[in-house]
């Protein structure tokens, strides 16, 4: 049985700092075996650098993807062709730095592919992601025990239809990108594990990660000012597959949403 901790949107530094704080916990008490992370917004709300790619991967975490900020910082562009393990949407252009999927083996010596995809209503995003994943779901038949989806869109009903377009063909299709958690975490009739959105791992005293009172001036004013990424009330939201490396199905799935103990550890 593989266990996959599947960690929604990490907002800034409080998102890294509760990250950093229930991971080797999950781990030693829930069994979590292997961990899928989105990291679009990681640096200060948007992208990623190399030193927080790095912070990242030292908490043990086995893939990050990314999303429509993957390339929002332009020093980080790099590490999308060295590092096997980070992922940009794979229904990019042909030519875009990086991939979109990876084969990784866990400690107990599973074979896990990890796919990134990327909606199109309000994302731009470009190519038909269905296809992509039938493609990508074909070629990791032989090289992989295990299929895990991050479903990266604004629309919740490309997150449904692609759950049910791969329904009995992967093991877990888990949303990303709204940063609002939602509550229906269940197992597709074929047997693929699915929830629409992981939720926000950041400040939840926010407006989806950043300073309250700068997006409601604009909201109300027009008047915009940085939206600086929130501090308070930092919370988890995840979700917990049990997988049947045998079978590639998800027999077990449960959503997390995990507040921070003390709110300065943020």
């Amino acid at each position: 049985m593989l266990r996959v901790l599947a960690v929604g949107d990490v907002v800034g530094k409080p998102g890294r700092a509760v990250l950093a704080h229930f991971l080797p916990k999950l781990r030693e008490e829930r069994g979590v075996d292997f961990v899928v992370v989105n990291a679009e917004n990681a640096a200060s709300g948007s992208g990623i650098t190399p030193r927080i790619y790095s912070q990242l991967r030292a908490l043990d975490i086995d893939v990050l993807t990314m999303g429509d900020h993957a390339y929002r910082r332009r020093e980080s562009l790099a590490l999308f062709d060295n590092e096997e393990r980070l992922l940009r949407p794979a229904n990019w252009p042909v030519g875009a730095p990086g991939r979109g999927h990876c084969v990784v083996e866990s400690k107990t010596g599973i074979r896990v592919g990890v796919i990134h995809l990327q909606g199109k209503v309000f994302m731009n995003a470009q190519g038909d992601f269905l296809a992509e994943a039938d493609r990508l779901v074909s070629a990791m038949k032989t090289k992989a025990d295990v299929v895990i989806v991050d479903m990266h869109a604004e629309a919740t009903s490309e997150k449904i239809g692609l759950s049910w377009h791969l329904d009995g063909r992967v093991a877990l299709v888990f949303g990303s990108h709204t940063h609002v958690p939602t509550a229906d975490a269940e197992i597709r009739p074929g047997g693929t594990g699915y929830i629409t959105d992981c939720g926000m791992t950041g400040p939840y005293d926010s407006v989806i990660g950043r300073d309250k009172n700068a997006v409601l001036k604009k909201m109300r004013l027009n008047v915009h000012e940085p939206f600086t990424v929130a501090t308070r009330d930092a919370r988890l939201g995840a979700v917990l597959a049990e997988i049947d490396e045998r079978t590639g199905k998800t027999t077990a799935i449960e959503g997390l949403f995990l507040r921070m103990p003390d709110e300065g550890a943020a």
